[in-house]
């Protein structure tokens, strides 16, 4: 059995000069949770739009559940749920209603997807919200909401485009968890995200993408050793830029600089702590390096709109 659910072969689409995916291919298992990370811009959402066959490529093919895309684009999305970067649940309806509504597009029974609601409520932790009207839940709710109706038709992968933004930290690791354990049934997700910690907790490979390129893929601590130092030692305070050119640049295998902070990149870490240990002007963090920090030296520090 081919254990590839989704297969990307040099895709490319543009609008007008505008090269938004550029000769992307990715291959992604069943059962594994993909990250798909870029700066704004880079081309993530229109590569899920590719993938389902909403969007026609300029080029490339795609082979979603083992079907062509898009020619086969319906079929493939029958064994697929989508939860959007922003909520679209219908206000009109209850809580029930939307998923009931959402299981008919899908050509399924009512009997069978009224049987479905109480677990998917369950799962969402919605089950004392089944009559609620959109409009009375908060943020939290209506994203575990929209992730139960990706779910109202049992699929095989399910596309997530920044499922937490805007959510506080309690909603986050509620989804999280959820993740987890759709990832323990054998559920497929493709994950885009701009919270490297959320990339880094959740996803068994990712790849990261910018204008439309993709400029790195592998297993995320793989990337990290692979591309950055073991050490990071930032250092702020008044006297930080001073320190660094007189001290810290000499004692860092790189360094950068973004606003107040700098940023010293190291596989020997103790000279630089030795220097910083009695200067009272700065404060200093020192952490293991991680996938912002690949995430930047790949992208760029400079600010995307």
């Amino acid at each position: 059995m081919n254990d590839t659910i989704l297969d990307i072969q040099h895709l490319h689409k543009s609008y007008g000069p505008l090269k938004v995916v550029n000769d992307l291919s990715l291959e992604i298992q069943r059962g594994e949770c993909f990250g798909i990370l870029g700066p704004n811009g880079a081309g993530k959402t229109t590569t899920l739009r590719l993938c389902l066959g909403l969007t026609d490529p300029d080029s490339g093919s795609i082979t979603l559940a083992g079907l062509p895309v898009p020619i086969k684009g319906r079929e493939a999305r029958i064994r697929v749920g989508v939860v959007p970067q922003m909520d679209n649940l219908d206000p009109d309806f209850t809580v029930s209603e939307n998923l009931l509504v959402f299981g008919r597009y899908f050509g399924l029974r009512d009997a069978d997807i009224r049987a479905r609601i109480p677990s998917l409520l369950e799962f969402a932790s919605l089950t004392t919200k089944a009559d609620a009207h959109i409009r009375e839940l908060s943020g939290g709710m209506k994203r575990r909401l929209t992730l139960a109706r990706a779910l109202v038709n049992d699929p095989d992968l399910i596309f997530m485009d920044e499922p937490t933004t805007g959510l506080d930290p309690q909603a986050r690791h509620l989804i999280w968890d959820r993740l987890k354990t759709l990832r323990a049934q054998g559920k497929t997700i493709v994950l885009t995200t701009h919270f490297m910690d959320e990339a880094e907790r959740l996803c068994d490979r990712l790849a990261v993408i910018d204008n439309g390129c993709k400029i790195a893929d592998g297993v995320p601590r793989a990337l990290i050793a692979e591309h950055i130092e073991a050490s990071v030692v930032e250092v702020y305070g008044d006297g930080a830029m001073e320190w660094a050119e007189a001290q810290g640049r000499a004692l860092s295998q790189r360094m950068e600089i973004s606003g107040e902070t700098v940023f010293c990149y190291t596989n020997v870490p103790q000279p630089l702590l030795d220097s910083l240990q009695h200067a009272h002007d700065m404060r200093y963090l020192h952490r293991p390096a991680n996938l912002e920090d690949l995430f930047l030296k790949l992208t760029g520090r400079e600010m995307r709109d």
